[in-house]
């Protein structure tokens, strides 16, 4: 009889409530989840900011040539480094259209594009991205002045303005101001997009010996 009672009374037994354990085993995944992602995320900062610091150790050097190079700008057609003799060059290597670094930057040297050429000065973009993306870009955005598709890396090398992510590789957003004659002026390897094209007019104005006209 009291043995009865035991049984029917379920004291002592372990609930296997399998709604519980699917819930709990759901919370162990998502926060195994969480934490990979994570531990990928400060990864691949990492190697951003490791390939950023090295990109630029063997840039061209002030005082030296500037490489000459020929890439297809956003209409299609061939642009030369040395279609410029006679005039400055403001070449800025940047990541990527479209992204918010590269959108001010961009910006800002079409805002002051006519101070530019009031100091006989060109601007010309280079990343990696094709001649299509670099269309859609500046129609997007306004620009007039050249972007050119460098979509074999082989420029971006040559400047040592390459970040290598391992599953992609992207332009270092450097800067080089090139004389008339296309000796190297001014490195810079260090860019902020939003404070960039005012330093550029004042590396021109110093070099140019001309007072600042902002």
């Amino acid at each position: 009889m009291f043995g009865k009672q035991a049984s029917g009374s379920g004291l002592g037994r372990v609930s296997n409530d399998p709604l519980t354990e699917n819930r709990s085993q759901k919370t162990r995944w998502e926060m195994k989840f969480l934490w990979i992602a994570l531990i990928l995320v400060v990864i691949f900062a990492v190697m951003v900011r490791f390939s950023a610091l090295r990109a630029g150790d063997k840039a061209p050097a002030v005082g030296t040539l500037a490489p000459d190079f020929t890439l297809n700008s956003q209409e299609g057609k061939p642009v030369s480094l040395h279609d410029f003799k006679g005039k400055w060059v403001v070449l800025y290597f940047y990541p990527k259209d479209f992204t918010s670094g590269c959108t001010v930057e961009a910006h800002n040297f079409q805002r002051d594009l006519a101070q530019y050429e009031q100091k006989n000065a060109a601007i010309v973009g280079i990343s990696m991205q094709d001649e299509n993306s670099h269309q859609k870009f500046c129609a997007k955005e306004g620009l007039s002045f050249k972007l050119l598709a460098d979509s074999q890396h082989d420029v971006s090398t040559r400047y040592d303005s390459v970040m290598n992510l391992g599953i992609a590789k992207l332009s270092s957003r450097h800067t080089f101001l090139i004389d008339p004659q296309g000796k190297v002026e001014r490195v810079w390897l260090d860019v902020k997009p939003d404070k960039h094209s005012e330093e550029v007019l004042a590396a021109l104005t110093e070099l140019q010996g001309a007072p600042t006209s902002r």
